[in-house]
Order: structure tokens, then sequence, then C-alpha cells
């Protein structure tokens, strides 16, 4: 007998809720009916249940005000099997920011779970990277949300997406030890969500405005000092992923003028240099410690990758200026240099920095 062919208990009775609340939206949810039909599903069951549930509860979302953590479970079970491409179809680029920018969690990773399915393909980054509003409403939330488990997928998804679209592959000779990265026998992508995210002013400016202590605020784009410190988390969690994919995008900048107004001097680059100079206030012992932590692994993942005399050039510069003003990372970089159980690549990237002193 056919997976297909057992029959759903609650599926038909579900149907009919779903319509009701259409004509009636006012009505409440019936949790125990969701809860009963969710639990039921399967991989083998779920497709043929697509076109008949998923509209529905997606014409629901759109208006529902309240908490819509029940559709959104019910939703994210539906779309597992479904390519980004036949998602699209079923939720608008303003359905997708409308999910991003709600004030509900559920709904927020709900949006999340279907911009992650564009990391299955170059193909579909390239899709996402033309969506410009939703891009900059991931951006926004990734950076902005005060719910840590919404925080920590979008940082996973911004990840993938950026390396199944990353153009620089062939040159960067990336070491598939890197944990999280499988690069053998994938397409390169075409570079365009890098490009939609470091060379569009308004995204970039985005992220520099909400973690940069120089915008501390409750307007648009403006977070407070407790957030604020979420927000360099998150981008300091991504950077060490982002800049053994491509170096150059990270540590150079089109809008030099703009980078001057939250702090970077002529001679600066790029997003790292801010993030690991410029972004935190080493007062804050945890960030400082986070801080360390994330500069250790900056190295560590550049240490697998074929590093050219320019990024040498370049980490020596930023090490030579973090480290030299830092105490606590100064020792720790001393420690690993010497330590039997530090990684030899690592070992080997910081001799040759040392050099430089």
């Amino acid at each position: 007998m056919e997976e297909t062919q057992i029959p759903i208990t609650g599926l038909e009775e579900l149907e009919s809720h779903l319509k009701h609340i259409i004509d009636e939206p006012d009505t409440p949810l019936n949790a125990d009916l969701f809860d009963e039909v969710e639990l039921q599903l399967t991989d083998s069951n779920i497709p043929p249940l697509i076109p008949r549930l998923l509209p529905n509860v997606t014409q629901i979302l759109l208006t529902y005000d309240k908490d819509p953590a029940i559709l959104a479970s019910l939703s994210i079970k539906l779309l597992r099997p479904v390519q980004f491409t036949q998602a699209l179809t079923l939720a608008s680029e303003d359905a997708l920011i409308q999910a991003l920018r709600s004030h509900a969690p559920s709904a927020n990773i709900l949006g999340i779970a279907v911009l992650e399915k564009a990391s299955r393909s170059p193909g579909d980054t390239a899709i996402l990277s033309i969506m410009k509003g939703v891009v900059q409403s991931f951006v926004r939330i990734w950076l902005s949300t005060p719910h840590v488990e919404v925080g920590e997928k979008a940082t996973k998804a911004l990840g993938d997406l950026l390396e199944v679209d990353c153009d620089k592959r062939s040159s960067a000779g990336i070491d598939t030890r890197m944990s999280g990265i499988q690069l053998a026998g994938t397409p390169p992508g075409q570079g365009l969500l890098w490009r939609r995210i470091f060379q569009d002013r308004d995204i970039y400016g985005l992220i520099f405005s909400l973690c940069s202590f120089k915008t501390v605020g409750t307007e648009e784009d403006q977070l407070d000092e407790r957030q604020k410190s979420l927000a360099q988390g998150r981008l300091l969690r991504i950077l060490p992923r982002l800049a053994a994919l491509d170096f150059h995008t990270v540590t150079h900048t089109q809008f030099r003028e703009m980078e001057a107004q939250y702090g970077l001097q002529d001679g600066d680059h790029g997003l790292l240099f801010f993030a690991m100079v410029d972004m935190v206030d080493k007062q804050d012992i945890l960030m400082h410690l986070n801080l360390i932590d994330i500069f250790i692994e900056l190295l560590g993942n550049m240490s697998i990758t074929e590093v050219t005399q320019t990024t040498l050039d370049y980490l020596a510069t930023l090490t030579k200026k973090v480290a030299g003003s830092d105490g606590a990372l100064y020792q720790s970089l001393e420690a690993i240099s010497v330590s039997p159980d530090a990684s030899p690549d690592l070992v080997e990237l910081l001799v040759k920095l040392s050099r430089y002193q």
C-alpha cells in the first residue's frame, strides 16, 4: 500500500477549518487539529497535501494579526520538499517581506525557511539577489531581531546562501577541511548576492548602521545598546566564514565616504576591518572575549586557504592593529604559536605574520 493512501486523521476537518477562517477571519485557530495533522506528515505524504493546504494557510498568514506560530509551523513542514522557485509561486516578495518584518519570531523563521531554500543552487541565489526588498529585510531581521533562535537561523542561512553564490572558488582554493564548507563538485555561483549586499549602498550601509555604536537609538535602522551587541555578535560570527570564501569582498568597498562616517580612515579596508578594529566596545567583557575568539577563528580559517601576498599583507596590518592595542588578544596568539595542540596551519600563518613586526 502506498503511503499516500493511508488516511490522515483530521485532514478533511483541517481543510474545512482553514476555509472557515478565510471566510470568518475572527475564528480562533483549532490548535489541537493543526497538531494532529502536522504530527502525521511525512516526506512521502506531504507532496499531495501541498496544493490542498498551503495556499489557504498562506492566504490566512497574510492577514493574520495574532501570533502565527501554529500556522507557521505547519507551513514550514509543508514547504520542506518545495524548491525555492516553487515557493515563490506560493509566497510573493511582499509576503516574504511581511514575514521578515513581523514582530512574531515564528513568522520570521518561516520567511527565513523560504529564503534558505535558495542555497540549494547558484541559480536560486541569483534569483534571490534580484529581490532587493527581500534581501534588505533579511539583513535587517538578521541583525536586529531580539530573538536568539531567529538570529541564529538567519546567520546560518546567510552564510549558506553566500557560500553557494560565491564566484571565487576556482581561485580561492578553499580547503574542504573547513568545517561546514562543502565545495567539492559544487559549481561556482555568479556572485550576484554578494554584490547585492556589498555593492548596494542601502544594504551595505544598513549593516554599518545596525552594528555601529555611532547610531545607537530607537529610530529605524538604529538599535539600543543591548541589541547593538547582539547585532555585532552576529556580524562577527559570520565574517570568518565569508573571509575564507571571498576575502577581497569583505576587505574592500565602493563606499569609502560612507565607511568614513563609521570611523574607518583612509587606508582602512572594508567591513572586516570595521568589525575587528572599530566596532566593539572592549569595555564590554563578553564582547571583548567574543572578539578575541572570532579573530582567532578568522586566522584559523584563512590558514587553510591559499593566502596570496596581498591577503597576507592585509592580515599582517590587521593583526598588528588589533593585537597591538589588545594585550589579551596578543597573549592568546602568543600562546597558540607555542602550543603543541594548535593547528599547524594556524601556527605557520602566525609565524608569517610575526615577520611583519
